[in-house]
């Protein structure tokens, strides 16, 4: 039988390496710490880039930004794909056939993007070892292809590396098949390894004209929000609203998602012109560290900047019904506000009542890196 031809893997056709699969921003991040220490620790590894993001701000310069090696292999037909079975399925494909040849121990996946799910899919049916990084986060939200993902992802892994005992204690409730590990999560220590050096680095509030705490940063992008016109004019209008009563500028970095619905659904002008909110491309990750750290608000729809400002101590309006950062919301970092116009004005009039950043990260010390990797080196040894 040929390599290309293989059902599964035995575990003597194994070699003592480690495969790491990024493909989204939040991944980048997220590995980056990981795949430093793999470094340091001499552990072999291979880096795999399945191309699901593609846009240079959101995929090259992060790799610049944190000095991150090039990947041994990217697919570079994923982005010709739209959907999710048609995405999922090409990267489930390319990543098989990589996994053929390379033969790790070990794959590592992060989060919830279908880059991960597809990734490990590929690798259980060979009977190749997954860990899950970020594993025990849920918003119990079916609409959100991303809970499907990380539900999945969570239930065929070997090894589930977890943020805090919340996450622990979920999976062990959904009785997962793998062993759990809390190691707290790597975007902390992306965060603090990477802090300092953008408020070195970055010159884009001179580039922009903004003075510090000035302004708002707004970003969204999942499917349920953005790709219904009333829903993101909504978003849109309550975030302005809500920014005009802080007198703050609002910077929108804008996913490519979210620019393409705009243009779809003639919007464009009256984003704008109407409520005086320029569309802006996304940021490299050292700009954006910096832009969080100087704004007054952030105002999104994502899981990874949610986190980003609650390590950076900034307040967050979180513009869905749910979230799986369900710390940020008990510790006073993030308020819950749906996306009527309504309901963001009156959840950032709660979050600065009384505002209060004198808080514990909830997500780890620092060190999430250094305690995976002594897992993985349990593995590949």
């Amino acid at each position: 039988m040929m390599p290309n031809e293989a059902k599964f893997l035995d575990k003597s056709q194994l070699q003592n390496k480690v495969a790491i699969v990024v493909g989204t921003r939040p991944g980048i991040i997220m590995f980056a710490p990981v795949i430093k220490e793999m470094a340091e620790k001499n552990v072999e590894f291979i880096l795999i880039h399945t191309g699901q993001h593609y846009s240079p701000n959101m995929d090259s310069q992060f790799f610049v930004d944190l000095k991150l090696p090039k990947p041994d292999y990217k697919l570079n037909n994923v982005k010709t794909y739209t959907t999710h079975g048609k995405q999922t399925a090409a990267m489930l494909s390319g990543v098989e056939e990589i996994l053929l040849l390379e033969r790790p121990k070990l794959i590592l996946v992060g989060g919830d993007a279908n880059t991960h799910l597809a990734s490990a899919l590929a690798a259980r049916k060979l009977r190749i070892q997954v860990g899950h990084v970020e594993a025990g986060e849920r918003s119990y939200d079916w609409r959100m292809p991303e809970e499907h993902n990380r539900r999945m992802i969570d239930h065929i892994s070997d090894h589930l590396f977890t943020t805090n005992e919340k996450g622990a204690e979920l999976l062990k409730k959904e009785s997962v098949q793998g062993t759990i590990h809390i190691t707290g999560n790597p975007i902390v220590d992306a965060t603090n390894q990477h802090r300092l050096i953008s408020q070195d680095k970055s010159k884009i509030l001179e580039e922009w004209s903004l003075n510090e705490n000035c302004f708002c940063v707004l970003t969204t992008h999942r499917e349920e929000n953005v790709d219904f016109p009333n829903i993101l004019k909504s978003t849109l209008e309550g975030v302005a609203m809500a920014a005009q009563s802080l007198n703050c500028e609002v910077i929108f970095l804008s996913h490519p998602r979210t620019i393409k619905r705009i243009n779809e659904f003639g919007l464009r002008s009256w984003v704008e012109k109407d409520l005086g909110i320029p569309i802006r491309q996304g940021l490299g990750y050292l700009d954006f560290l910096h832009v969080v750290a100087s704004s007054k608000m952030i105002f999104t729809d994502s899981g990874g900047v949610q986190q980003e400002a609650c390590i950076q101590k900034i307040p967050c309006v979180t513009l869905r019904e749910n979230t799986e950062w369900t710390e940020t919301l008990d510790i006073g970092a993030n308020v819950l506000a749906g996306t009527t116009v309504d309901g963001i004005v009156t959840a950032t009039e709660k979050i600065l009542a009384g505002f209060n950043n004198d808080w514990e990260i909830p997500f780890g010390d620092g060190k999430a890196a250094k305690r995976i990797v002594e897992v993985v080196k349990t593995v590949v040894a």
